[in-house]
């Protein structure tokens, strides 16, 4: 994505929105949406700004010292030596604008939004300007999908449903072996190395009390071998080791036996049946031309566990964005851990993953989902029932 296609995204959102302007601020890399919008540029030692007003050129405040860095994007270019000319520079660039959107969340509502330190949030509204979020703006602008990197994702997702798979077979037969967990992520890794898909880390494979600390991490002291009448859960994300690639992500659950308990199936089919409520009500809302903000569908499906008597076990927000990174920067699906007013709109990619966590046991089931024009697609095959391993 160039930086003329986000200005351009951008300045179409705040036309829309009545926003004066988006300014875009980082130091030492504290704000990532930045470099979504620049693109990665190495070195940059001093605070330094991009201004995109609704209507005009864009232009950058960069200091004396990080001169140089930035003249390949072609955008004009102040430079400054000291703060009294940085505080002199913003002043000049933001002008008589009355409403102007930083990466800030009020109350901190929305941790990957909230970039922006206080002080400098400070030092902006000094200037007579009033600070608004760029949550909604920063979404549209920059975390939408190419046709190429949904290309990418549905080529991960199907790698990673074959190698899950892949994955509960291996457990089968190195059942007399007492294979580990750490054992099979290190088979699942493996598998991505031949694939061609990269990981910044995990997966996750648990089994029994393992399976209800959502992100467990298996290494050689931690894990347990798997035996018959074990529960097993497997995380796992990748994406494409590729330019510009997104990621997909996927839970699958497992029985090691021909019978799956009482118990443990009563679990996963309110975990499921959560699951396909939330996307339900997503596809609902397509269908009255609505886009639905984050919070709700998590509502959605913590309500249908909740009725079904595990709602104290759910404990995490119901998914994520998907995109360059595992957890993209765009909507999530949250009610619970924050409140995500966000609209999933066509372009993005969330998951949805609710979970129990019981002290015996945990079940999670994720599918990836993508907005399309014309409503969500499911991307990720889908676990209707309890994966039966040597059974």
């Amino acid at each position: 994505m160039s930086v003329e296609t986000v200005t351009k995204d951008a300045r179409d959102y705040m036309a829309a929105g009545g926003l004066s302007g988006w300014l875009l601020y980082d130091y030492l890399g504290m704000n990532p949406i930045f470099w979504e919008t620049v693109g990665a540029i190495s070195n940059v030692t001093r605070p330094c700004w991009l201004w995109i007003p609704v209507e005009g050129q864009s232009r950058l405040l960069v200091s004396y010292v990080d001169q140089g860095r930035f003249t390949h994007l072609g955008i004009a270019t102040r430079l400054f030596d000291g703060h009294e000319q940085m505080t002199a520079g913003l002043k000049d660039l933001l002008g008589d604008s009355p409403l102007v959107a930083m990466e800030y969340s009020p109350l901190g509502t929305l941790p990957r939004v909230s970039r922006v330190d206080a002080g400098t949030i400070e030092l902006v509204r000094s200037l007579g300007v009033e600070v608004v979020s760029s949550g909604d703006l920063l979404e549209y602008a920059t975390q939408r999908w190419s046709e190429a990197q949904l290309r990418s994702h549905i080529d991960a997702a199907g790698a990673l449903t074959a190698i899950v798979g892949e994955a509960f077979a291996f457990i089968g037969h190195g059942l007399a072996a007492g294979t580990t967990e750490h054992a099979i992520a290190e088979f699942i890794r493996g598998r991505f190395a031949e694939e061609g898909l990269e990981a910044p880390d995990g997966p996750v494979v648990a089994a029994n009390e393992h399976s209800s600390d959502p992100h467990f991490d298996p290494t050689p002291e931690t894990s347990r071998a798997i035996r018959a009448g074990d529960w097993v859960l497997i995380d796992l994300w990748a994406r494409l080791a590729q330019s510009d690639a997104v990621f997909a992500d996927i839970t699958w659950t497992a029985y090691v036996g021909d019978r799956v308990p009482e118990r443990h199936q009563k679990v996963f089919d309110a975990v499921v049946g959560g699951r396909d409520a939330a996307l339900a009500a997503l596809e609902r809302a397509f269908r009255d031309g609505r886009a639905p903000e984050g919070w709700e569908l998590d509502a959605v499906a913590r309500r249908h566990i909740a009725q079904a008597g595990y709602g104290e076990f759910f404990n995490h927000r119901l998914g994520h964005s998907l995109g360059r990174e595992v957890h993209g920067n765009a909507v999530n699906l949250d009610g619970w851990e924050t409140h995500d007013t966000r609209r999933v709109i066509p372009g993005l990619a969330v998951t949805i993953e609710p979970g129990v966590y019981l002290p015996e046991f945990g079940v999670r089931s994720e599918i990836n989902v993508y907005i399309s024009e014309d409503g969500p697609q499911v991307t990720t095959e889908v676990q209707r029932s309890v994966v039966r391993i040597g059974g």
